[in-house]
């Protein structure tokens, strides 16, 4: 604990460190008031309103080696689906679903069926993914049904290929995803088949709405959740009466012909969320800016993003020709000296209903909250590594990782690929033991 101001919002955060079975909660002066030891390593959690904890976990030895989870505080498996291969986020939907962001594979050859230019594509590789969001209604400890299902390959153009039913102009469909955006810039690289790669999702119960983090395209796009999945495949239905066409996309246009690079404002973002009702910003999203893109660009610094999306009833304002606005965020934060907070990689953000804004640099395994003037008043970092907690004044140890868009890369050994602050009256930490511990073992410097 380096930062513990009046200002911060009181309450207890939860987190782990990144690839673990331990997930700690915390309050705010770092001492442990809770524990979940699971069986299997989960990416990030979730507390429940009902008290449980929700993971992502990951299963070497399982097929598909990804599944979500719904755990009691006994660590009894009470829900669990790996339907659409899920990867990166999840969330419980006010009707007791669970909503999965997943993966669907396309073949070489399919992918050049669709349109893909065929200079791009590897023959003999793996093809392309995309991302699949799948609503999924529990139906026993180990089990549970699609009901809902979305797939960006059913939202495709390409002007390629004029043989094609999807082919047609790019700009003048921004509802649509241009097939051949960034295939140059997988080929310069092996041709990754993680084409759009999504890492983020998010749901408005208001609007009935999908918000997607795509992080190769430096864009969040939303989508309409009340069609029913036939109409999700289509453009027409739903709300919007788009069917599952994207509704708005923010971020580059470049990605849809309607902006020069001088006009992005994304670089492989993470983590939207739209801000509850009640609290400042209430309807705005904001965004993890990491600051990294695909080309050879590094921006050097990550930024925390808040947009007023042009909502316009169940759709969203967008004038012929012209990109979706809004011309730039209308709260951001960054560092004093930028380059002090750079997480190039994983990491988040969240609303607190303070109006203060909690901040986790993944990268670097540390937690902040920040005022909206900017100002720190809340500040940790995990001290949970592979070997055990990291003792008073000894430094961060890194370790080796073989990262495919960086080659081999250090990494300090505590990253926090999410956390999240609960209040103390929030429902799910009701009949939970709060007892202070003591603190983990704390860092004597920064």
């Amino acid at each position: 604990m380096f930062v513990n101001e009046p200002e911060a919002f009181e309450g207890y955060t939860l987190f782990s460190k990144r690839h673990t079975n331990t997930f700690y909660l915390i309050d705010n002066q770092g001492r442990e008031v809770h524990r979940w030891e699971l069986d299997y390593e989960a990416l990030f959690a979730q507390l429940l309103e009902n008290g449980n904890l929700m993971t992502l976990g990951i299963y070497p030895d399982h097929t598909p080696r990804r599944s979500v989870r719904e755990i009691d505080r006994n660590g009894n498996i009470l829900a669990e689906c790996a339907h659409g291969l899920p990867h990166h986020d999840f969330l419980k939907m006010p009707n007791g679903n669970m909503l999965l962001l997943g993966r669907e594979f396309k073949t070489p050859e399919e992918v050049i069926a669709a349109g893909a230019n065929p200079d791009f594509i590897d023959p003999d590789g793996s093809g392309l993914m995309g991302p699949r969001i799948v609503e999924a209604r529990p139906t026993g400890p180990a089990s549970c049904e699609i009901v809902w299902d979305w797939s960006a390959w059913d939202h495709i153009i390409q002007d390629f290929d004029s043989s094609k039913p999807n082919y047609g102009v790019v700009a003048e469909h921004p509802e649509l995803i241009d097939l051949n955006y960034l295939l140059d810039e997988l080929a310069a690289r092996g041709h990754p088949a993680d084409w759009i790669n999504s890492n983020g999702i998010d749901y408005n119960p208001e609007l009935d709405q999908i918000v997607l983090s795509t992080r190769r395209f430096s864009e969040v796009w939303i989508i309409d959740h009340s069609t029913t999945t036939t109409e999700a495949a289509g453009s027409e239905g739903g709300n919007s009466g788009m069917g599952g066409d994207l509704l708005y996309r923010w971020g580059n246009p470049r990605a849809y012909r309607a902006g020069t690079p001088d006009d992005q404002q994304l670089f492989w973002q993470h983590n939207p969320e739209w801000i509850p009702p009640g609290q400042a910003g209430a309807g705005n999203i904001v965004i993890f800016n990491n600051g990294l893109e695909f080309t050879d660009f590094l921006r050097g610094y990550s930024s925390i993003d808040e947009i007023v999306p042009p909502v316009d009833g169940a759709n969203y304002r967008l004038d012929s020709g012209q990109a979706y606005g809004p011309a730039e965020p209308v709260w951001t934060y960054t560092a004093a000296t930028p380059s002090d907070f750079y997480a190039p990689y994983i990491s988040g953000a969240q609303r607190l209903p303070n109006g203060n804004t909690l901040i986790c640099d993944g990268v670097n395994g540390t937690i902040f909250e920040v005022t909206p003037a900017g100002k720190t008043v809340w500040k940790y970092v995990n001290p949970a590594s592979s070997d055990g907690p990291l003792r008073q004044g000894e430094p961060v140890p890194m370790e080796r990782l073989v990262w495919a868009t960086a080659g081999e890369i250090e990494i300090p050994v505590n990253q926090v690929y999410r956390a999240y602050r609960y209040a103390p009256d929030y429902p799910g930490l009701q009949g939970l033991d709060l007892t202070p511990g003591a603190p983990i073992e704390l860092y004597d410097t920064p």
